[in-house]
């Protein structure tokens, strides 16, 4: 790591992660390679190897980030809302997810790869980003469902967070893709992230 301030380090690995977002709008994660995000920052390619190591740690602090901005966006809820009935509490969490199309997209990647090719230092704060997300859905649940006891969060939350990994592919079908499937045999019927997400939210939510 460069010798300088900790103000600066945050601002210089800021940079790589904004970088490395703007040119995931338009590229895929085979496409997007460290020079590629070298070439979209205010510093060299060989400086990013001060701050990550790979491709997929830049990815995985990406991610961590969007778990961050959808924990914070919850905790917002919670401040301004005392109750809410269950449905509304489903189309909070459905409207809340989905106002992150960059979470879904990036939780579509192959998550393993990414995990496995981070330094054990860089997963520890992916896992903590992770972690509070869990905790932050599971005090909306203590919160507006009280009547849910821990094993019934517990068998939400990992019905709910598995499933959200399939949201993107589900909802953003390429014609390619829609051609196959018509090709096969298969209906393709569209449906919105969030109107996916809300028909299985309010189904774990039933009594």
């Amino acid at each position: 790591m460069p010798r300088g301030s900790a103000a600066l380090t945050a601002a210089r690995k800021e940079e790589i992660i904004q970088a490395c977002a703007k040119l995931n709008e338009t590229m895929s994660f085979k496409e997007i390679t460290i020079k590629e995000i070298g070439a979209a920052t205010s510093f060299t390619r060989t400086s990013i190897y001060n701050y990550f190591e790979t491709k997929e740690e830049i990815f995985l602090a990406l991610l961590q980030k969007e778990y961050e901005l959808w924990a914070e966006a919850l905790t917002a809820v919670m401040e301004q809302t005392e109750t809410m009935p269950r449905d509304e509490l489903a189309r909070t969490l459905a409207r809340t997810l989905t106002d992150r199309p960059r979470l879904l997209r990036l939780l579509s990647m192959n998550l393993y790869d990414m995990e496995a090719n981070s330094r054990p230092e860089r997963l520890a704060e992916f896992k903590v980003a992770f972690g509070a997300s869990l905790k932050t859905v599971e005090q909306m649940l203590e919160k507006y469902v009280p009547g849910m006891d821990q094993a019934a969060r517990q068998r939400f939350l990992y019905a709910f967070f598995p499933f959200i990994y399939g949201i993107y592919p589900y909802t953003t079908v390429t014609e390619k893709q829609k051609q196959a499937m018509a090709q096969a045999g298969l209906p393709y019927v569209y449906q919105s992230a969030y109107d996916l997400t809300y028909s299985c939210l309010i189904k774990l939510l039933e009594p």
